[in-house]
This record gives C-alpha cells, sequence and structure tokens, in this order.
C-alpha cells in the first residue's frame, strides 16, 4: 500500500492523511474499522448515542480493528440529550485516544482527556476560533469550509479558509474539510498547509456507510449544483445552518416562499424507523437502513463535492484509491 506521510500521519500513527469524517448516524463499527484497517483515520460519531451505546459501539470498534480511530462529540447541548461529559467519561473508559469536538469549545475537556494521554481535535470556521482553540490546548485543528455537507459551522469556503487557519497557527497541525472527495481535493489541501483531508460525503459512498441505499443512490447521482444550505431541517437541532441534496421537502419550501413558519406539510409524518418510530418531514433525521415510507423527503446532507462521487466502494478499496491519486496529482504539480 502507499504512504502519503505529513504531520497528521506522524502525530496519530497513520499510514494516509485521510480522515472519514463522522457524518452522524451514518459512521458505525464497521465503516470506522475498514478505515482504520486501511491506514486512515476513523471517526465514529457518538453524540446521539446514549451511554450504553457508546460503549456498545466503541467496544465493537475496537474488536474489529488495531487501527487509528477517534469519537466525533457535538459540544452543543441543543443537539442531544446526553451531556458531553458523559461522552467523555465513557470513551475514555473504553480506551478511546482520539477525541474530536465540533459546534462547541473543546477546553473543558481537553485537560481531562490529555490527563489520559489523549489527542483532542476541534473544527473551526475562522482563524479566530483556531487561535482560540489552540491557547485551550487543542492539538489538532479540523478547518471546514462552507462547502461541506451535513452542519457546517462556518461561512468561508475551504481554499481561503485553510491558509488563513494555518498562517494564525502554524504549529498544530490543520487538517481540511469541505468540498474533498478525490485525490485532487487532498493534494490541493496540501499544498494549501493542511496536514490531511476530512471527507464526508465521499464516505457516505461507500458499502459499509450507514445510510439507506435511496439516500446513497441519490449523493452518487447529484451533481455539485444540485446541494442547498439553509436551516430548514431544524426539528430537533434548531437554527445550525446544513447543507443538504434538494429535495421535495426543500422545493415545496422554497415554491411557499421559504416561510418560516407554517412550512408545507408541517408535523406530517413522512417515514417511520425501522422500530416503527414516526419520522417528520422537518425532523434533524438522517435516513438510515431499514427506514420506510418517503425516505427522499427527509434531509440528504451531503457536500458540493457530491458532484466528484460517482460510485459506491468498499472503505478500505476507497482509502487506497484516494492515496493513489493524491500522490499522481501532487507529482503532475510538481512536473508542470
Amino acid at each position: 500500500m502507499s504512504r502519503l506521510t505529513t504531520a497528521l500521519t506522524d502525530n496519530l500513527d497513520l499510514d494516509n492523511p485521510i480522515v472519514q469524517a463522522p457524518v452522524g448516524s451514518a459512521t458505525c463499527p464497521t465503516l470506522v474499522a475498514a478505515v482504520a484497517d486501511a491506514g486512515a483515520l476513523g471517526m465514529l460519531a457518538v453524540t446521539w448515542r446514549d451511554e450504553a451505546a457508546t460503549r456498545e459501539a466503541v467496544a465493537e470498534t475496537n474488536r474489529r480493528t488495531d487501527g487509528a480511530f477517534g469519537v466525533n462529540i457535538v459540544a452543543d447541548s441543543a443537539a442531544k440529550d446526553i451531556p458531553t461529559d458523559t461522552h467523555v467519561e465513557a470513551c475514555l473508559e473504553e480506551g478511546v485516544g482520539i477525541f474530536s469536538f465540533s459546534f462547541g469549545d473543546a477546553a473543558p475537556y481537553v485537560e481531562q482527556i490529555h490527563a489520559h494521554n489523549g489527542i483532542v481535535l476541534q473544527s473551526v470556521g475562522s482563524a479566530e476560533e483556531a487561535k482560540t482553540a489552540v491557547e485551550a490546548g487543542v492539538d489538532i485543528l479540523v478547518a471546514q469550509g462552507l462547502e461541506a455537507g451535513g452542519h457546517v459551522q462556518s461561512e468561508v469556503a475551504t481554499l481561503p479558509l485553510v491558509p488563513r487557519v494555518v498562517d494564525a497557527v502554524p504549529d498544530p497541525p490543520v487538517i481540511a474539510a469541505g468540498g474533498i472527495a478525490d485525490g485532487r481535493g487532498i493534494a490541493a489541501v496540501l499544498t494549501l498547509g493542511a496536514a490531511g483531508a476530512w471527507l464526508g460525503t465521499r464516505f457516505l459512498a461507500t458499502e459499509e456507510a450507514r445510510v439507506h441505499r435511496l439516500y446513497q443512490q441519490r449523493v452518487v447521482e447529484a451533481d455539485e449544483t444540485d446541494t442547498v444550505y439553509s436551516t430548514l431541517f431544524d426539528e430537533g437541532w434548531p437554527e445550525v445552518p446544513h447543507r443538504v441534496i434538494e429535495n421535495s421537502t426543500f422545493s415545496d419550501w422554497n415554491a411557499a416562499g421559504q416561510p418560516d413558519s407554517q412550512r408545507p406539510g408541517e408535523g406530517e409524518v413522512v417515514a417511520e424507523t425501522n422500530d416503527g418510530e414516526p419520522v417528520r418531514r422537518y425532523e434533524d433525521s438522517l435516513a438510515v437502513p431499514g427506514m420506510k415510507g418517503s425516505v427522499e423527503e427527509l434531509p440528504l446532507y451531503a457536500g458540493q463535492s457530491a458532484g466528484l462521487t460517482h460510485e459506491i466502494q468498499p472503505a478500505d478499496e476507497l482509502v487506497t484509491t484516494l492515496t493513489d491519486q493524491t500522490l499522481e496529482a501532487l507529482e503532475r504539480a510538481s512536473d508542470r
């Protein structure tokens, strides 16, 4: 297998500076372990799991791989019922050594994680946020650009954001996120000064991703112009911008003049989970396997890099492909 060495691979003992983003309920031990076994960093989203489910998911991932993986925790209390402290403590007790925080500060947990020889990542959307995080002791930064799918922290595109963050905090490694789906994108952010790339949308299109097939198909069929940025799917996590593939729910709301209240089909149940739980039209609920009903009307979280995502692959094969593409892109650039 090809290797690509950066400050990120040195810090986390990786073969490749590629991170599978923690794309909410789409992440699962099978996906994370496959990425880790391929020499990249797998990330397990635990925010919407309760303590028991978090422990179980971490333990299963540990059983499946000896590679590097971490957990992501959304620090915004409005997004969940489980306190961040509970997740941190549970993950530390299960042996997690890499923690990523988004939509909130990692600062309250840095000392605790460092006491267990852990590494702290934090997502930022500006140079000022990056400086504050580093002053709090964060080890690695994730600079997320506006092109990203799912919930978005920044109003700045990846291309100008990454060098701003790298210049503002030159010491810690910076991982670039948003709009990256192939080796050309990874090579581009490496030349901007990033030490790695964080890919979410591209890893939705893997055999191991825990997503509904209809959702997955929409991702691979989407063009770069097919995503929209809004706060539409706000039930469960209000007022947080997100990027989704345009669907009938968005189109009907847009045609109605984008009302803040009395939105088309407000409160209507459009799908149900595998356990028979109702899912309402504007609910922040990712389409996972086993869902029944009008799955297309749920939020189809994806970034603009969906236009570069054309096929569903095994996750380990994808990591190898991305690494080879990156090396080829860097070689082509050096020859010009």
